[in-house]
């Protein structure tokens, strides 16, 4: 048997972006030699090819910082679709970077998003209905972390 895949690869489709408002850190402190800490999404706007709506209040990220540059990420928060439909959103991940750019980042500094790898793994809850091929694939994410905010652009693979 030839070594190599088996079948072609898959491709992604952008379906659409979180741009999330959110407010200062609240920070935990040094558990297992991580520093942890919870930003909270307080709102948002949700925008693109498939789908467009907001980001509701109450949701946040759980953040475990290395010191060896590694932030393991995860969260959850709601959006709604401009259809009055609400969609649950767990979204785990990571985010590598330098120490210097890390310690950046944390301090909400506007950092270039070429200097750090933010990627994630999005889940989707969302009832029976015009949006429910978010529950039937698999997605994967691409993060940019700004001072007073964070835009995720969601890419469903094909």
């Amino acid at each position: 048997m030839a070594a190599g895949p088996s079948a072609p690869p898959p491709t992604l489709e952008y379906v659409f972006s979180l741009r999330g408002m959110i407010d200062s850190p609240q920070e935990q402190g040094e558990i297992d030699g991580k520093r942890k800490r919870f930003i909270p999404v307080n709102s948002g706007i949700v925008y693109g090819p498939r789908l467009t709506g907001k980001g509701l209040g109450g949701g946040g990220d759980w953040q475990a910082i290395g010191s060896d540059g590694r932030t393991d990420v995860w969260a959850r928060y709601q959006i709604q679709a401009s259809d009055g439909t609400v969609i649950g959103v767990v979204n785990s991940g990571v985010r590598t970077a330098t120490p210097e750019v890390t310690r950046k980042l944390t301090e909400g500094e506007d950092v270039d998003p070429s200097l750090y790898y933010f990627r994630t793994t999005p889940r989707f809850e969302v009832v029976a209905g015009p949006h429910d091929w978010l529950n039937r694939h698999v997605f994967i994410a691409r993060g940019i972390r700004k001072p007073d905010h964070v835009v995720i652009d969601f890419y469903m693979v094909l």
